[in-house]
């Protein structure tokens, strides 16, 4: 089963096929079957935002030019989802708090990425959250579940990163989106850490999760 589809949603100015098609000569598709999808960003200190130069003549791989830029289409919608909750303002106590802090997180992880790519920054997406803001029930589930994708997502990504540097500084990503996902889950009275080890999700995985939800609109 194909999910190019679900790839042209989220490449809407064709930035990732563009790229994909100079990459050692291959394909698009086989291209993007090694590339996969990396859904993390870079959080935390100051330190972390000197870590990644701007792409322009850093000497960095196509390849990771395009995984950065999936990762920056789904803070796209990450930020989106929260910032619109917290513009909402239909939660309050700990969910309130929870959305608030990770939309801050979301924000700053969008704005590193796009002034790490430049011009090679995929743009914004246009989404439609189909009430998942406002509902407390959908909104916890629809947490619950984008975060645990980030975390997997990202786990299956790694390896196709090829810049060292890009590679220490992304992977100050994973334990952030790790403690949102333990957070949300702690929210919703699920055990926050189900199991000893944490399994990767391939590219096609996570596209059909992307696609699944249906916020993607534009």
């Amino acid at each position: 089963m194909s999910f190019l589809p679900a790839l042209e949603e989220l490449d809407l100015d064709g930035a990732i096929r563009e790229h994909a098609e100079n990459v050692d000569g291959n394909t698009r598709a086989s291209f993007l079957k090694k590339a996969g999808v990396g859904a993390g960003a870079i959080a935390g200190s100051s330190a972390f935002f000197g870590a990644l130069p701007a792409i322009a003549g850093a000497g960095v791989t196509k390849s990771d030019v395009a995984i950065l830029n999936f990762a920056l289409t789904l803070e796209y919608l990450e930020a989106a989802f929260y910032s619109e909750a917290v513009a909402k303002g239909k939660f309050g106590g700990e969910l309130g708090k929870f959305a608030s802090v990770v939309k801050a997180h979301e924000v700053a992880h969008v704005g590193f990425l796009k002034g790490a790519l430049g011009h090679a920054a995929v743009k914004r997406p246009k989404f439609d959250f189909r009430g998942t803001t406002t509902d407390q029930a959908k909104f916890q589930a629809t947490a619950q579940a984008l975060e645990d994708t980030g975390v997997s997502a990202y786990l299956g990504q790694v390896g196709n990163i090829r810049s060292k540097k890009i590679l220490a500084a992304a992977g100050s990503i994973l334990p952030i989106e790790a403690r949102h996902a333990g957070w949300i889950r702690n929210i919703n009275h699920v055990n926050g850490a189900p199991k000893a080890f944490e399994g990767p999700r391939t590219k096609r995985q996570v596209l059909a999760v992307v696609k699944s939800t249906k916020f993607i609109v534009g």
